[in-house]
């Protein structure tokens, strides 16, 4: 497994978290292909509000936005085998959005962190939080993955 981390603003918020453990740890949890990448990226508020605005409609920013790549269910990418990588998609975080909302609820900035990274590889395996027994079962997974990923 492969993560690729790049941290355009906010590292003095971001240096703390071991993203990339996280992530394969995460990726290894939903029993992804070994050969899966995915691609983690911190960004301003400014770059938030943007893409935030372009792919979801939405005004201002946000604190983690994610974009599938191949489907998890798509047999053409899981045909490729092991030779092609497996490109599960792209995270993008807030760290300034992140930070404000670790005050807001409690949790230290690393937790913080940790949930917005398990939430956004939630989504990239095709989970959700639209309706209420969706969003019940993503938090119990996101909840058992950061559980496990603690007691390390």
């Amino acid at each position: 497994m492969d993560v690729l981390v790049t941290v355009e603003h906010g590292n003095d918020l971001v240096e703390e978290v071991n993203v990339e453990g996280l992530c394969i740890f995460a990726m290894e949890q939903m029993e992804l292909p070994a050969h899966a990448e995915l691609s983690v990226t911190f960004v301003s508020n400014d770059e938030m509000a943007r893409l935030n605005k372009e792919y979801r409609g939405m005004e201002g920013p946000t604190d983690v936005l994610s974009f599938e790549c191949d489907n998890i269910d798509d047999e053409v990418s899981q045909a490729a085998g092991e030779d092609a990588p497996y490109e599960l998609g792209d995270i993008v975080i807030a760290p300034d959005v992140a930070a404000a909302q670790s005050d807001d609820y409690g949790t230290s900035i690393v937790e913080e962190f940790e949930l917005l990274l398990v939430h956004g590889i939630l989504h990239l395996c095709g989970m959700d939080h639209m309706e209420d027994a969706e969003a019940e079962a993503m938090e119990a997974r996101e909840q058992e993955i950061l559980q496990a990923w603690r007691a390390l």
